[in-house]
């Protein structure tokens, strides 16, 4: 007879080298998020004080570049469409792990946060639709909403001092590549009108080159930097959006290891370029972007117009919803079962989190209504509005169990043995339970020792006191 199977856990236990990645991954995440939060603070008060608004438009409005190039672009163009290619690079690197080393490398585990994601972009763009087609409102801004942004959503987590055990930040993290996957391919497929084949044909060209340079084992910055300038270059004059050239360079990188290999290429260069991408490029970005004027009466629009409406509904309710339905069915249809330690309020937590939505969605807003500046405006406003609803709602909702988070990773962390890894990855070994039974050998001979010494001071000091007893005796 074969052994009964054992049903498998949604977010169970991650192996240790996976969480080792994810905390790593995670906490230069965290960093740029809080950088995030500071440089889109920071446009909005440049660009709503009196004294500096002038300032903002002129810096933000300000054209540099080589014009014969096709190149001569305002700051806040060069942010969007280069710093940004970047962080697609970035995500085309953690994409590219995730299909050959992480969690979506095993079919029945990438389920999960694909359907997850999927539902999280279907539902807001439908939650848009409906908002816009019963408001009469514009359709084109239906993928705004569809994105999540994991930096914000962890600079979240990092300011208000929440917890989430290594599973949940594990299917965060996924799902946000996940997403990052998905909105470059509407970037791709919606947002791109005229193309010019010749410029394609050369950045295509350059990608097969940058490709063979790889297979080949060709080293050195000073090669692969000025080939992704130009690539870079080519797509963005080719009329597709230049970010996509940072994915798909991201994407030829291998990220297995091989013999010998402490890290993979795909891993050093991610570990290299992420503090710029996430320190710099995405910072910026947000400041450029994010600064809109907000008023009380800008802000009431945002909740009156079907367009921005349709953002808010979609990034607060659309991705709550979608992400946890999706997970929810997933689970029931396949089977699987919520990890003892967690319940389903925990994954609609993390849903409403998910539901942050900025650098993407602030880059398809541009995108949507390129033209119409007041619209862009608007929309851009109602993603920061969006954002922050779900944030807060979020915050409520996991500081609720946000004790029982710091008993999972205070378990998740512990390692009485003093070997460098968790014990919770140890207890199937021998050797680990060897080193525990020397260590209460240990204290138990010290205890001994000290039961011993305190017997005879005991004995000791009986005796003392006896017989100063008995000498009080003679004298009466």
């Amino acid at each position: 007879m074969s052994a009964p199977r054992t049903p498998r856990k949604v977010f169970g236990r991650l192996s240790l080298p996976e969480r080792t990645f994810v905390a790593d991954a995670l906490r230069a995440e965290t960093v740029g998020g809080v950088l995030l939060l500071v440089a889109a603070v920071a446009a909005l008060i440049w660009a709503n004080v009196p004294a500096f608004q002038d300032s903002y438009d002129s810096v933000s409005h300000f054209h540099i570049g080589p014009e014969a190039l096709g190149l001569d672009l305002s700051i806040e163009h060069w942010a969007a469409d280069g710093l940004l290619a970047i962080f697609f690079f970035v995500a085309g690197i953690e994409l590219k792990r995730e299909l050959v080393a992480g969690e979506l490398r095993d079919p029945k585990a990438a389920a999960l946060p694909v359907v997850a994601a999927l539902c999280g972009m279907a539902a807001p763009a439908l939650v848009y639709v409906l908002t816009n087609v019963a408001g009469g409102g514009s359709m084109d801004g239906w993928a705004v909403p569809t994105a999540t942004d994991i930096a914000f959503a962890l600079a979240v987590l990092a300011v208000i001092g929440t917890s989430l055990p290594s599973a949940l930040r594990a299917f965060l993290l996924t799902l946000a590549v996940v997403d990052d996957l998905f909105a470059i391919l509407i970037i791709a497929l919606f947002f791109t009108e005229q193309i010019d084949f010749a410029a394609l044909g050369g950045a295509l060209l350059g990608l097969v080159v940058f490709w063979l340079l790889l297979r080949k084992g060709v080293r050195g910055w000073y090669v692969y930097i000025p080939l992704a300038l130009v690539i870079w270059a080519l797509m963005y004059n080719s009329g597709v959006h230049a970010t996509i050239a940072g994915v798909a360079m991201g994407l030829m990188l291998r990220c297995t290891r091989r013999e010998g290999e402490q890290h993979s290429p795909g891993e050093h260069i991610e570990h290299l370029v992420r503090p710029f991408s996430a320190g710099l490029a995405v910072p910026l970005f947000a400041l450029f972007s994010a600064g809109v004027t907000v008023s009380g009466g800008a802000l009431g629009e945002v909740f009156t117009q079907p367009e921005t409406l349709g953002v808010v509904l979609g990034l607060v309710l659309g991705k709550a919803l979608g992400i946890f339905g999706g997970t929810w069915l997933t689970a029931r249809f396949t089977k699987a079962s919520l990890s003892d330690d967690l319940a389903w309020a925990d994954v609609f937590a993390v849903a409403t989190l998910a539901g942050i939505g900025f650098t993407v969605s602030l880059l398809i807003g541009e995108l949507a209504f390129e033209g119409d500046t007041a619209l862009t405006d608007e929309v851009k406003a109602a993603v920061l509005v969006g954002s922050v609803i779900a944030a807060t709602l979020a915050t409520v909702l996991l500081k609720v169990r946000n004790s029982r988070y710091r008993q999972m990773i205070e378990a998740e962390e512990r390692d009485d043995d003093h070997s460098g890894i968790p014990d919770i990855y140890e207890e199937d070994d021998p050797a680990y339970h060897l080193r525990m039974a020397a260590i209460h050998d240990a204290k138990a001979a010290e205890h001994r020792r000290l039961a011993e010494v305190k017997a005879a001071e005991q004995a000791r000091l009986a005796e003392v006191t006896g017989g100063a007893g008995e000498e009080d005796d003679r004298r009466a």
